[in-house]
């Protein structure tokens, strides 16, 4: 029968266990206030502004990491539309070096021709004067010729022929 008197026991109200199970409950909720839960509540408290201070510091991390990528950004549209300009510039600068050479070769072209029609032409003067000159020796020379002797008709082929030997090499010279 122990066990129902123990089964018995546990069942029954004993005002005097309640009272010291009071005590001893009240007595230790002060003590772990004392020592335990001070340090508990600030241990979480400590952590609590830990994490509080870890998400100001990366909102303000985010916010300059942010405002680091807009000017980066910026700075590369700036960057792109400098070197359109740099591009555009150089383009417009070889066409008008492109213009410019071609407009000084025309020149040059214009007055190398006008140059060799030139010393065409002066040569042309000079041998028009040479051939002249070069008649009017040979007819004062067969004028002399001819009235230096009595021409028949040997002495014209004679002539003629003297006439087309002296021609010929005055012609090549």
């Amino acid at each position: 029968m122990p066990a129902l008197v123990f089964a018995a026991s546990f069942m029954d109200v004993r005002p005097g266990l309640i009272f010291w199970t009071l005590i001893t409950f009240i007595i230790v909720a002060f003590l772990l206030r004392l020592m335990a839960w001070g340090p508990l509540l600030r241990a979480v408290e400590g952590r609590e502004q830990k994490i509080a201070e870890a998400i100001e510091s990366a909102k303000r991390e985010r916010a300059e990491a942010e405002k680091l990528l807009a000017e980066q950004k910026a700075a590369m549209t700036q960057v792109r539309q400098e070197a359109a300009e740099q591009l555009q510039k150089a383009q417009e600068s070889v066409a008008k070096f492109r213009e410019e050479l071609m407009a000084k070769s025309r020149a040059d072209a214009e007055a190398m021709k006008a140059a060799a029609a030139k010393a065409i032409e002066e040569e042309r003067q000079k041998a028009v004067l040479e051939m002249k000159a070069l008649a009017a020796s040979l007819a004062l020379t067969i004028a002399e010729r001819l009235l230096e002797e009595r021409m028949d008709d040997a002495k014209q082929k004679q002539l003629a022929e003297w006439f087309a030997s002296e021609l010929g090499p005055r012609a090549k010279a």
